[in-house]
């Protein structure tokens, strides 16, 4: 399974990006500031473009099973979860819709459940989950 979070409006403080699975969209996603390469701020910048396995397991932090993007660079924890702002990313990826001039997105809970229900199907038919950000 492909996910790719494409990056398209970046403003002081967050990032604006289309979701998709296997190349429909599901959502917008929003992220920390992305940084020059190689600089990082804990907390408050985005992941490095690249491709990441993802898989679900067990987060102590939001004590449920959840993605987890694996092996990003400088980053540890980096999850797809519900926010609606910047001051919810910590770094990770944050589903739902942006509205034009807003910073932040809605109906998170939604599109994360529908990802959940995707990624579940996938790890029930063994397939391999992968993300990549650009």
């Amino acid at each position: 399974m492909e996910l790719i979070n494409e990056r398209l409006i970046k403003e002081e403080k967050y990032t604006i990006g289309n979701f998709s699975v296997n190349g429909k969209i599901l959502s917008n996603c929003l992220e920390d500031k992305e940084r020059i390469p190689f600089v990082k701020i804990p907390g408050d910048t985005a992941i490095p473009a690249g491709r990441y396995e993802v898989v679900l397991d067990f987060s102590d932090r939001f004590q449920r099973i959840m993605p987890h993007i694996l092996n990003v660079p400088q980053f540890d924890g980096i999850r797809i979860h519900g926010g609606n702002t910047d001051k919810d990313t910590h770094g990770c990826l944050l589903l739902g819709w942006w509205r034009d001039g807003k910073d932040w997105v809605e109906d998170s809970t939604i599109c994360n459940d529908i990802l959940m229900d995707i990624l579940n199907r996938a790890v029930t038919r063994k397939e391999k989950i992968y993300i990549t950000i650009k």
